[in-house]
C-alpha cells in the first residue's frame, strides 16, 4: 500500500523479526503517513536519490527485540533509519542540517546509516551515535 508516491506501508513497517505482528494502529498509521510525506521532502532535497529504509515503525515487541528504548520515535511511527546510495550518512546529515526541513532529530548512527524523526514540535537536533557515545553533530 502506497503512503506517498515513493514510500509504502510495507517498507515503513518491514522487520526481520517476523514472529511479531508489526501492524500499526490508527494513530501510528497517521504518523507513518506524515513520515512518508516528510521523506518525500528529504528525497527532493537529495536530488531524487533513492532512500533505502532499513527501519521505520516498530511495535513494542520489535522495538524491545532490537534493544531500543520505549521512548524511541520509531514506536510512534515518527522515525526511519535509511541509507542513500552514493551518499555517506555524514553527507545526508549535513544536507538536512543545511535545509529548512522541520525534522525533530537527524542522527548519523555508527557512520553506517541515517536516522531521521519528525514531531509536532520539531527540535532540529543533529547528533552522532557511535561506540564513543552520543554527541552533537558538528
Amino acid at each position: 500500500m502506497n503512503l506517498t508516491e515513493h514510500f509504502t506501508l510495507e517498507e515503513l513497517t518491514h522487520t526481520s523479526h517476523r514472529q511479531f505482528d508489526n501492524t500499526p494502529n490508527d494513530a501510528e498509521m497517521a504518523n507513518l503517513v506524515l513520515l512518508a510525506e516528510f521523506l518525500e521532502k528529504v528525497k527532493t532535497l537529495l536530488d531524487g536519490k533513492p532512500i533505502m529504509i532499513s527501519s521505520g515503525f516498530r511495535c513494542k515487541a520489535v522495538n524491545d527485540s532490537v534493544g531500543s528504548k520505549d521512548t524511541s520515535q520509531h514506536r510512534l511511527g515518527y522515525a526511519a533509519d535509511f541509507k542513500v546510495p552514493g551518499m555517506t550518512p555524514d553527507q545526508v546529515v549535513r544536507a538536512l542540517v543545511a535545509s529548512d526541513l522541520p525534522y525533530d532529530q537527524v542522527i548519523r548512527e555508527f557512520d553506517a546509516w541515517t536516522h531521521v524523526s519528525i514531531s509536532p514540535t520539531p527540535r532540529r537536533q543533529a547528533l552522532i551515535i557511535d561506540r564513543a557515545g552520543t554527541r552533537t553533530f558538528a
